[in-house]
């Protein structure tokens, strides 16, 4: 068995001075990959990342793994299972979000290949915040017991926020619009192996 290395975190003055060597991988959806990523990205969303460790073993050895995602939480956590395994990854401090502020171009696929879509992060502040106003509506209009709903929501969002993670998230992303077909993860797996 490998020993675990430690995950590295870059900056992206440091990311854009070597992104010709890298393999980056997006672990966002394909919704917000399709919103803009960093040039030459391949998408490999996060839940499925285990999944491609061979070859992105394989990659780490003829140049280094860099993760991205929106804001760096995901792609640490892809960079610290890969490290995990004895692979040495990366991770883009600030994600997209950075790389963008920085004045990087960003690649969006033609308007015909995919529509705009919210990111993972828009998408659970707006299903927390309805089903909070639903409870609070319920619990004023129907029964007092209803109003258990906005406090289980608050309670995740607490949750969420002292474990860095976010179960929210990993429902809705298991959603078809942010799903990606088993065909194109293939693709991206190919394109690996093919480096």
């Amino acid at each position: 068995m490998t020993a675990p290395l430690a995950p590295v975190t870059l900056h992206t003055d440091q990311v854009h001075a070597r992104l010709p060597e890298l393999t980056v991988i997006d672990v966002r959806t394909p919704g917000e990959y399709a919103s803009g990523h960093l040039p030459g990205a391949l998408n490999i969303p996060l839940d499925r990342v285990r999944r491609a460790v061979p070859e992105l073993r394989y990659v780490a050895g003829r140049g280094g793994v860099l993760f991205v995602c929106a804001s760096g939480a995901r792609s640490e956590n892809a960079a610290r299972l890969l490290a995990g395994q004895g692979v040495p990854a990366a991770t883009l401090a600030g994600g997209t979000g950075a790389w963008a502020a920085a004045g990087q171009d960003l690649e969006r696929p033609a308007a015909c290949d995919t529509r705009a879509g919210w990111s993972m992060e828009r998408q659970v502040r707006f299903t927390a915040g309805a089903l909070v106003l639903v409870g609070i509506a319920l619990g004023l209009l129907v029964h007092p017991a209803f109003q258990i709903l906005s406090a289980g929501i608050a309670g995740g969002l607490v949750f969420s926020a002292l474990t860095d993670t976010c179960g929210m998230a990993a429902v809705l992303g298991r959603l078809p619009y942010n799903r990606p077909r088993a065909a194109d993860l293939d693709a991206v797996l190919a394109a690996l192996r093919g480096r």
